[in-house]
């Protein structure tokens, strides 16, 4: 099935936007399925006090385990899942879409603070 993988900073400018995620990834990309690695929610939960709705997404969001050889970093894990798969991955980190463009792989961004843009 078809997914969107979620970067913590992708998820960070989803709530700091307050879009409505389902919507918004329907209009979008055409499917409102997440899906998050382990690091995600760590990374997120460092960030707690911010109010960023870890518990939505670690309930709308299946976790999946990053292939073996990915390592440890959070974006060596989502690029590997996404390339394997072929699903974009929602984040607004410059250097992972850099990453991302080089392995024609698609993103999904937040585009002026109100609403999600697929690119690639």
């Amino acid at each position: 099935m078809h997914r969107v993988l979620v970067d913590a900073c992708g998820w960070v400018a989803v709530i700091e936007a307050g879009i409505n995620i389902d919507q918004a990834l329907l209009d979008c990309a055409g499917t409102k399925q997440l899906a998050i690695v382990p690091n995600v929610i760590t990374e997120l939960n460092a960030l707690n006090e911010r109010k960023l709705l870890v518990s939505m997404l670690s309930s709308k969001a299946e976790t999946i385990t990053p292939p073996a050889d990915s390592g440890n970093h959070t974006d060596d894990q989502l690029l590997a899942i996404a390339i394997q798969n072929k699903w974009p991955i929602l984040t607004v980190d410059t250097e992972l879409k850099r990453r991302l463009s080089q392995s024609n792989i698609a993103w999904i961004e937040v585009s002026g603070n109100s609403h999600l843009r697929q690119v690639g």
